[in-house]
């Protein structure tokens, strides 16, 4: 089967780029030939809330990566498609989780859908997005159109789609981040990032946006039940929110001697560092759909503490995996407390190891052809 996946990829850096190439190998890995077909601009740098776009990790071997993609150019976006249309490939994976991308990948997939060949799967990472724009519910209805099926990975999302489509939707739990090493020693990755082999260590990761909850976690660590446990906070991750906000809640709450800060992009090989020093990973989303540093803390299997909001008690089945609370700061200040008092660590990660071999790439794949057969 000839797949093309349309999304972002090497040299663009983040999750999502990472999960195109990944999946790309994972076709490969079935015997399909895999394109990826990628931006050459994604967003152009007025609307990018982060430092840059870009990686410095050298190009991936054996990928097929092409930037054609201009998100903000409807010329493109026509002679993308009319290429794409004489290539003829069975079967186009197209992610959507911006809204923004709407007009581009909906002209783009109606220009292909004319050759009466090709099918259209969109994985819908977001169909309603976290932080609403004006033009969301009108772009979205705009690229469902050529869409003959969806892939969602969580049941929220599966929901969410039905209000803009009735085609048919299938849900796939997010595949496991398997492509940051291995798990390193503890201790050693503790001490890596200054602190003490017996430091009890919460784990806050990935970009920094409102809707991920920091505000709501550095208020847990000022409950004095969590300030008199000594606990420490690692926050791993670029800010694509005012850092401002933060530093003077950390400042007003007196929080800097639990805090350790490593605020910028984390590369690729510097993950399992964080994942390895951590005891457990906290997401206090205010909401949420699925997330990907879910699945990165099952490849390290590290329990983890989240709130009940879309996906995340999907995944993290409350007293097994993780604890889930509500989302307010007191709730998640008595998980942190009683995950450490109780001793969870060993009975979760043990969970979290048999858990993991759900979401293997093989099965991940396999759904999606046997979906695209279908």
């Amino acid at each position: 089967m000839k797949v093309y996946i349309i999304g972002p990829a090497h040299p663009f850096r983040g999750g999502l780029a990472d999960f195109d190439m990944r999946m790309a190998r994972g076709f490969q890995e079935k015997g399909c030939e895999a394109h990826l077909i990628n931006f050459t601009l994604q967003y152009p740098s007025f609307l990018f809330p982060g430092k840059t776009q870009y990686t410095d990790a050298p190009p991936p071997e054996g990928l097929n990566i092409r930037q054609l993609i201009n998100s903000v150019n409807p010329f493109n976006w026509l002679k993308v498609g009319r290429r794409l249309r004489r290539e003829r490939p069975d079967l186009i994976i197209v992610r959507y989780w911006l809204p923004f991308m709407g007009p581009a990948f909906g002209t783009i997939l109606r220009q292909v859908k004319k050759n009466k060949h090709t099918q259209v799967i969109a994985i819908a990472d977001n169909i309603i997005p976290h932080e609403k724009r004006f033009g969301d519910t009108m772009f979205t209805k705009y690229f469902v159109k050529p869409v003959d099926k969806f892939v969602c990975m969580s049941r929220e999302v599966a929901e969410d789609v039905k209000h803009f489509s009735d085609r048919s939707v299938l849900t796939l739990p997010h595949p496991m981040y398997d492509i940051y090493g291995e798990l390193l020693d503890k201790a050693a990755a503790k001490m890596a990032l200054g602190l003490r082999a017996d430091d009890k260590v919460v784990l806050f990761f990935g970009l920094i946006r409102k809707y991920k909850g920091l505000d709501i976690l550095l208020d847990a660590f000022a409950d004095p039940r969590v300030r008199d446990s000594n606990v420490k906070l690692v926050i791993a991750g670029e800010f694509y929110a005012d850092a401002a906000e933060y530093e003077r809640q950390i400042r007003d709450l007196n929080l800097e001697p639990s805090i350790v800060r490593a605020t910028h992009f984390i590369p690729n090989e510097e993950v399992n560092k964080y994942f390895s020093a951590a005891d457990v990973v906290v997401q206090p989303y205010k909401n949420a759909t699925q997330s990907g540093i879910t699945q990165i803390g099952f490849h390290f299997s590290k329990p983890m503490i989240v709130t009940n909001v879309g996906g995340l008690p999907e995944f993290i089945r409350h007293n097994e995996l993780g604890l889930v609370t509500e989302v307010e700061a007191a709730s998640v200040a008595a998980a942190i407390v009683r995950y450490f008092d109780e001793g969870l660590e060993a009975p979760f990660t043990a969970a979290m190891e048999a858990e993991k071999k759900r979401y293997e790439w093989s099965y991940f794949i396999d759904r999606m052809l046997d979906y695209a057969r279908s």
